[in-house]
């Protein structure tokens, strides 16, 4: 089981053999608030409605960074696990990104998840004079970053050397508390880093693919129901007997509770790039009332093996009647 994902349940296939069903679990994805104050009520609020998880954003806009901004979060809360949704792996040196993530680990007392991605975003990237590399040459570089964020968390020293990063009898210091380590999210949405997440990370987390470098309706097309069967195969095939150790969670991007579906998805058209009947079949938004949110999430379980949903912070007031039924 991944770390942090809570115990499964049982239940019986066809044929009356037993296989175990990953119980849900719910998170907020978030950017921040104005003030302090704001920031710890909501962290109070999203505990308080039964979110497992607090998870920040990593962009280079009016958010907070991410760090601080977790540890604020746990520091208001008692219960809430915190993360990131996903750090940006070329902002980071992967040996520094370790001591930080071991120190949050530690002054939590053991509710961080590490959420880390191949990084997408040209512009941001372009504003901080990084280069941001080839699809290809970002998946492996964030295959070592991966290596090194383990050997460091795991481990009282480490040394790596590879053709992107490499250290040098580092301590992995101070350690968390977490054992052997917190667990680790990778995110992405084409073949090659949800391969290496399936063989690296505790959680994968689905997402459209962002290979273009902008995050539009271009994505549509791999946010749809078929491509989500495709990429859980994916993951499948390069995870081999470690699938069912895998916490599959999905990045809600539209979540809008409300008694005309069909209704919203025509009306989000424009801006997911899907038609309704192909919205209301993804993953990837939960239009509805609550009763059809219910329905379409445990679907969503079943057909994909995804249990671990993260909803926008403007949404995760109105999904709480969700949260309640299935948390």
């Amino acid at each position: 089981m991944a770390r942090g994902s809570g115990s499964a349940i049982t239940g019986c296939a066809h044929g009356g053999d037993v296989v175990e069903i990953r119980p849900f679990r719910f998170g907020v994805e978030a950017a921040g608030a104005r003030t302090a104050a704001g920031w710890r009520d909501m962290a109070r609020a999203v505990e308080d409605l039964g979110y497992r998880t607090l998870l920040v954003i990593d962009h280079l806009g009016d958010q907070l960074a991410p760090i601080p901004a977790m540890l604020a979060a746990a520091d208001a809360t008692t219960t809430l696990r915190v993360g990131s949704h996903v750090l940006a792996n070329e902002f980071r040196h992967p040996a520094l990104l370790a001591k930080e993530a071991a120190t949050v680990d530690l002054l939590t007392g053991g509710r961080l998840e590490v959420g880390i991605g191949a990084g997408w975003n040209h512009d941001e990237h372009a504003r901080l004079g990084i280069g941001l590399p080839d699809p290809p040459t970002r998946v492996a570089r964030l295959a070592e970053a991966i290596a090194v964020i383990k050997g460091l968390l795991g481990n009282e020293w480490f040394d790596f050397s590879g053709d992107h990063y490499s250290c040098e009898r580092m301590p992995g210091l101070p350690r968390p508390v977490q054992q052997p380590r917190p667990p680790l999210m990778v995110g992405g949405g084409g073949r090659a880093v949800l391969s290496l997440a399936a063989r690296e990370a505790d959680i994968v987390s689905l997402n459209p693919n962002l290979a273009s470098g902008r995050s539009d309706a271009s994505a549509a097309g791999t946010m749809t129901a078929s491509a989500t069967a495709t990429k859980v195969d994916w993951i499948r095939a390069a995870a081999g007997a470690r699938f069912e150790a895998l916490e599959l969670s999905v990045r809600v991007y539209y979540t809008v509770v409300a008694g005309d579906a069909w209704g919203t998805a025509a009306d989000l058209a424009p801006l997911t790039g899907l038609l309704p009947k192909e919205a209301l079949r993804s993953p990837h938004l939960l239009l509805g009332d609550t009763s059809r949110l219910v329905d379409a999430i445990q679907e969503h379980r079943e057909r994909y093996g995804i249990s671990y949903f993260v909803v926008t912070s403007d949404a995760y007031e109105a999904f709480a009647q969700v949260v309640s039924r299935l948390g």
